[in-house]
């Protein structure tokens, strides 16, 4: 156990790492040398979890998404919890920060960055179809069209909110985004209930530390 929980402390600290030196320099110029020194491992510690840079970048990719939220009652609601605590976390965290940051790379030669976007279009499209299940979706809403949609509205704004201001009001911007797409996909019994306030992603995180810690002890 303690060698696994060993293992796991290596990988987060070549992913912070990685995800730090991507950022500063770009996936292009980034060098496994420099990961090496920043992290202060081995390259047989970097090897035996990542078999190469580009690998490391789709490990950056998935922290984008590696987080549990407590589960609601509704679907929609779950999706607007995820944008909501992606914003927060794109705010405060620099390996998201780096994650979406390579994705939207386009002079990242050599990397596939379409598995970032890929992964997160198909978790927001299971949550949508979910959801039209659930009878909380208007008839003519496509999932994978809608997911598609919000992904790229997402993107645009968060790109946005970074150039004008370093995200400082990204939740505020998420939250306009919201009010303004889930009207025309949602039954209005349904939105009437939906929490949209900016202030929620804190909460939500907030209850997950508690629930971690409690789990722990």
């Amino acid at each position: 156990m303690a060698r696994q929980e060993r293992a796991i402390r290596t990988r987060r600290t070549i992913l912070e790492a990685a995800a730090a030196v991507f950022d500063e320099r770009g996936y292009t110029s980034a060098t496994i040398g420099e990961i090496l020194e920043r992290a202060g491992v081995t390259k047989g510690a970097l090897y035996f979890h990542f078999g190469s840079k580009e690998e490391l970048a789709l490990g950056v990719f998935e922290e984008q998404l590696a987080i549990s939220l407590p589960p609601q009652s509704s679907k929609l609601q779950e999706l607007v919890d995820s944008g909501l605590v992606l914003a927060l976390r794109l705010r405060t965290e620099p390996l998201v920060r780096a994650s979406v940051g390579l994705a939207l790379d386009q002079g990242a030669l050599g990397l596939d960055r379409t598995p970032a976007f890929g992964m997160w279009i198909d978790q927001t499209t299971r949550t949508l179809a979910e959801a039209k299940a659930g009878g909380e979706l208007l008839p003519h809403v496509d999932a994978t069209e809608t997911a598609e949609l919000l992904v790229a509205s997402f993107s645009g704004v968060q790109l946005l909110s970074q150039l004008r201001c370093q995200r400082q009001d990204l939740e505020h911007r998420v939250v306009v985004l919201f009010h303004h797409i889930l009207p025309g996909v949602a039954v209005p019994a349904v939105l009437a209930r939906l929490d949209i306030s900016p202030d929620r992603a804190g909460r939500l995180l907030a209850e997950g530390r508690t629930v971690a810690v409690a789990e722990a002890g």
